[in-house]
């Protein structure tokens, strides 16, 4: 059991290098070995591209080894339908492996366990469940995501000792140091699609795309209730070189069509409350493929989202400074609970040193926890 962790772990290593690439897909690390050596080894780098278990066995015969009597540690369970590529099941079986570890079961309804009884009805040794549960959270993303047809939310927001995310004057940089910036960089390349509201563009006219190297650029997507962005921001002017979502309620097909034209794709959804819908806006992101967002609004927009429920979890940074200001801005405004036990909890939660930073991550527990889970560790 023991070696079974230890290469279940390098599986898990070898899988977060797709995260960012193979999105609406899971990632998957594989390691091939036998005789306590490692064979081969691979993981899903692309989608559409071959999966992890195929990259482990190519990998394998480039070092001139046979993985004829090997162990297959992966960290999902092998497909065995037909997509944009062949079963795993089919590459596993012809390449005569005696045994195959999994370390979490796939929950989409083309394998769900039907990849495992494959292997098993052609006499191959399964092991199921080997770290399962950090293999689960490894792709939280992915099972919410063919669970729920909606995309897994992450709120993201900086903020100062005192609760402010910007000076009293307005202005909001920087709030954190350097290695905070990185690292929400680092999550635009791993999530999918980054959202904000019209007065975030308004005031700051952000790119919102991603400034580190070797990495993608996050689909943007705008929530205007009255499509008011200006046609001048940086935001609708880019539109033809990064994917850009307008979000909004308008039914003016003349407005609409002047950001279509400049590349911008327009949303139309219905009211609740005054602002757009963000369930329906949800489930409309969903049916266009679009598993995970970065959700790095203002107040306004973080309130909504709570207040509807869509945001999964929350990675706030928070900066060893006080700013002060009885009108300065808060991360999360709206009309607020009116108790603090009507508040939304978090679970789960872990704490780490970013740079000069504090960041508390979390998963939003809309039924207050009876026990907290977490973990304190300093990085």
């Amino acid at each position: 059991m023991e070696q079974d962790v230890r290469y279940m772990r390098m599986a898990m290593e070898l899988a977060e290098h797709g995260r960012g690439w193979t999105a609406p897909n899971p990632v998957v690390g594989a390691v091939l070995v036998r005789e306590g050596r490692i064979i081969g080894q691979g993981y899903h780098e692309r989608c559409g591209e071959a999966h992890a278990e195929r990259r482990a066995l190519a990998d394998c015969r480039s070092r001139g080894e046979s993985p004829a009597g090997a162990t297959l540690y992966v960290t999902l369970e092998p497909c065995c339908h037909h997509g944009k590529t062949p079963p795993c099941t089919d590459a596993v079986l012809d390449a005569g492996i005696s045994r195959v570890v999994v370390g979490a079961n796939d929950v989409n309804p083309l394998v769900g366990g039907k990849g495992i009884a494959i292997l098993r009805a052609h006499g191959l040794e399964v092991t199921e469940g080997v770290l399962r549960e950090e293999c689960e959270k490894q792709n939280r993303i992915f099972f919410h995501y063919i669970r729920e047809h909606t995309p897994y939310v992450c709120m993201k927001y900086a903020m100062t000792l005192d609760g402010k995310i910007a000076a009293a004057g307005g202005n909001a940089r920087w709030i954190t140091g350097e290695a905070a910036r990185a690292r929400v960089h680092r999550m635009r390349h791993e999530l999918s699609a980054i959202m904000v509201g019209v007065g975030t563009v308004a005031a700051d006219n952000p790119k919102l795309n991603c400034r580190l190297p070797e990495t993608k650029n996050p689909i943007r997507i705008i929530c205007d209730t009255t499509l008011r962005t200006p046609l001048e921001s940086c935001v609708v002017q880019t539109a033809r070189e990064q994917r850009t979502i307008f979000a909004s309620c308008t039914k003016d097909k003349e407005r609409i069509a002047a950001y279509e034209s400049l590349g911008c794709e327009v949303v139309t959804v219905s009211e609740c409350r005054g602002r757009v819908s963000l369930n329906e806006l949800m489930r409309e992101l969903g049916a266009r493929g679009i598993d995970s967002i970065l959700l790095e609004g203002g107040g306004e927009l973080n309130w909504t989202a709570l207040q509807s429920g869509i945001v999964n979890e929350a990675h706030i940074y928070i900066a060893p400074k006080l700013l002060g200001g009885a009108a300065a801005k808060t991360p999360v405004a709206g009309s607020g609970v009116d108790s603090p036990d009507h508040g939304f909890f978090l679970k789960n939660r872990t704490l780490e040193i970013v740079g000069e930073d504090i960041c508390i991550t979390g998963e939003i527990n809309y039924k207050k926890s009876e026990g907290n889970n977490d973990v304190y560790g300093n990085h």
